[in-house]
C-alpha cells in the first residue's frame, strides 16, 4: 500500500474521500432539469460552458462542449448526448501534519448518454410538433463515463477518474400549466480503479440517487427551475479496506434558460450542497450558451 494510506487510513479517510468525491464524482451527480422532456426530431443542440465547483479549499473549473440529438425511437422521442470536458483543479489542505497538494489540467472523461421517451413524447417534425400539448411523459436513460481523461498514477487528484461508470435512470415529467414537475432516479456503478497511488485497488458501492424539479415556462419559452436531489451509498474500499462511510446528501439548486432567438439561449445554473453524511458537500456554479439547429430550423 501507498505510505500516505498507511499513515491516513486510522484517521484520516474521510478527508481523502472529499478529495475524490470532488474531483471524480461531481459529473455523476450532475442536477439535471428537462432530462425527460419532448422536441423535435433532427433538431440538435451544441452547448458550450464553464462550470466551476468549489469545496473547501478545493477549487475544480470545467470548460465543457456538449452536443443533443433528438431522434425517432420507436414512434417516441429520444436523444443521444456526448459531453467533452477539460478541467483543472487547484487546492490545499492539510491532513495529519502533511500537506496534500491538487494540481491537475487536462482532458476530463467524456460522457456519453442516451434517452427515450416511452409515453406521451412522440416523435414529430417541427412542423407537427407545433400543436404538442404536453401532459405526462415517462423515460429512461443510460449513461456512461469512458475513462479518457488525464490520469497520473502517483497524484490523489485527477480530472480523470481512471475506471468507467454506468448510470442506468428514469423519469417521469407531468405538465400542469405552464409548470412542469418532474421526477428521476438512477444509479450511478463504477468499475474499479487498479491503478490508485502507486497500484493500489479503488473500488466503490453504487450511488442511488433521485432529483425532483418544479419548472415554470415563460411565455417568450424562457423557463426556471428549482431543483433538489438526494443521493445514498458509493462507499469506497482501498485494496478491499473501507476508506469512507456510505454518503448520504442533499442538495438544492435553480436553472433558468432565456432565449436570444430562435436559435440561440443563455443557460445559468447554480446549486450547493445542504446536508452531507460525509463531509463532501460542494457549491456549484455554471453558465452556458446553447446553439439549436438542424430538424427544419
Amino acid at each position: 500500500m501507498h505510505p500516505v494510506f498507511r499513515t491516513k487510513l486510522g484517521f484520516e479517510h474521510c478527508f481523502f474521500f472529499l478529495l475524490l468525491f470532488f474531483a471524480q464524482q461531481s459529473w455523476a451527480q450532475e442536477i439535471e432539469a428537462r432530462a425527460y422532456s419532448n422536441a423535435p426530431i433532427g433538431i440538435n443542440f451544441l452547448s458550450g460552458g464553464i462550470v466551476q465547483a468549489k469545496s473547501g479549499n478545493y477549487t475544480l473549473t470545467s470548460e465543457v462542449m456538449s452536443l443533443t440529438h433528438i431522434l425517432d425511437v420507436g414512434g417516441q422521442s429520444g436523444k443521444l448526448t456526448l459531453v467533452l470536458p477539460y478541467a483543472q483543479i487547484t487546492g490545499q489542505s492539510s491532513a495529519g501534519g502533511q500537506t496534500v497538494n491538487a494540481s491537475s489540467e487536462g482532458l476530463s472523461d467524456p460522457l456519453i448518454k442516451a434517452s427515450v421517451n416511452l409515453y406521451g413524447a412522440p416523435a414529430l417534425t417541427l412542423d407537427q410538433f407545433k400543436n404538442y400539448q404536453q401532459d405526462l411523459i415517462i423515460g429512461a436513460s443510460l449513461a456512461a463515463s469512458i475513462p479518457w481523461g488525464k490520469y497520473n498514477d502517483n497524484q490523489l487528484v485527477n480530472v480523470g477518474a481512471n475506471r468507467w461508470f454506468i448510470q442506468p435512470g428514469v423519469g417521469a415529467s407531468q405538465a400542469v400549466g405552464p409548470w412542469r414537475f418532474e421526477l428521476a432516479g438512477a444509479a450511478t456503478i463504477y468499475t474499479s480503479n487498479t491503478s490508485f497511488m502507486g497500484g493500489n485497488s479503488l473500488s466503490q458501492n453504487p450511488v442511488y440517487s433521485t432529483q425532483t424539479h418544479a419548472i415554470y415556462y415563460f411565455p417568450s419559452t424562457a423557463w426556471i427551475s428549482v431543483d433538489a436531489t438526494y443521493y445514498i451509498g458509493g462507499q469506497s474500499y482501498l485494496n478491499g479496506i473501507a476508506i469512507n462511510g456510505s454518503q448520504e446528501n442533499w442538495r438544492f439548486g435553480s436553472t433558468a434558460s432565456y432565449p436570444i432567438n430562435k436559435h440561440n439561449s443563455i443557460r445559468l445554473s447554480a446549486s450547493t450542497g445542504v446536508y452531507s453524511r460525509t463531509n463532501n458537500s460542494y457549491d456549484l456554479f455554471g453558465i452556458s450558451w446553447q446553439y439549436r439547429f438542424g430538424g427544419g430550423l
